[in-house]
């Protein structure tokens, strides 16, 4: 009986269509996972603006940034965030969010960006961060421009305009992070490198630290995007560049209409 198979080169076809096919759907599921990855990070900003905004009014401010102890011997839920060798220990903007329970300090919640990019394991690095001009410090070791009572929205002429939490290198932002300057001053200098805005075109002519270089060039999302959650509540997706500062601006000066509480 003479039996039926396929020749070597009717193979090598179908191996090329299976090859050519793979490239095409291949590109396409990895949008997709990353438009996906990008709509869980959404859906993350949206819930920690939700949850400062409460706080904002039982309060009547929004939360410290950093606080060294609120109530002196005390330690946050969960213990001190980070690491010794590196961070200020104490208590931090999300320990003051009742909705921020221990277990959401922990990969895979919701104050842990899914497409972070870092090498550092701790919740501080990677993630999100509070503008340090809203959320100021309590600390006198701190820099006297964010130090002081955090501001409430009735401080606010336009908090919709205003930047409040967003996709971050720390988990503390302010316009240093997203200025062009030689030698930008930070309180902590060991952790100098890690402030920075994911995605802006001048991160790479900064001091980045290495473990933090790709999240903070390539940046997280399709199209250098990052999601921003505003003062008064609403989220938006921003070119990483709209909160870069120019030359010639400066704290002092009209510097970057999202940064300046206004």
């Amino acid at each position: 009986m003479k039996r039926h198979g396929f020749s070597l080169l009717e193979l090598l076809v179908v191996i090329a269509i299976l090859a050519i096919l793979v490239g095409i759907v291949l590109p396409g599921l990895q949008i997709a996972k990353q438009r996906g990855r990008t709509l869980v990070c959404e859906s993350n900003v949206r819930q920690i603006s939700l949850a400062l905004s409460i706080y904002e009014q039982e309060h009547g401010t929004f939360p410290h940034g950093f606080d060294a102890s609120p109530l002196p011997g005390s330690v946050p839920p969960g213990d001190c965030p980070g690491t010794v060798a590196r961070d200020f220990q104490g208590w931090w903007w999300f320990h003051s969010l009742p909705e921020m329970a221990e277990a959401s300090l922990k990969p895979g919640s919701v104050l842990w960006c899914p497409s972070r990019d870092v090498e550092d394991p701790y919740i501080l690095c990677g993630n999100y961060g509070v503008n340090r001009a809203i959320c100021r410090d309590s600390w006198a070791s701190m820099s006297s421009e964010f130090k002081g009572k955090p501001m409430s929205l009735a401080q606010m002429r336009s908090p919709s305009l205003t930047l409040l939490v967003t996709d971050s290198g720390y988990s503390l932002i302010s316009w240093r992070g997203a200025a062009r300057e030689v030698d930008p001053v930070y309180e902590n200098s060991k952790r100098e490198g890690d402030f920075y805005v994911p995605g802006l075109s001048i991160n790479k002519d900064r001091n980045i630290s290495p473990g933090s270089r790709k999240d903070a060039i390539d940046g997280r999302h399709l199209h250098m995007m990052i999601n921003v959650g505003f003062s008064d509540g609403h989220v938006d997706r921003l070119k990483a560049d709209k909160l870069a500062l120019s030359d010639s601006q400066t704290v002092s000066g009209d510097y970057a209409s999202l940064w300046s509480p206004r």
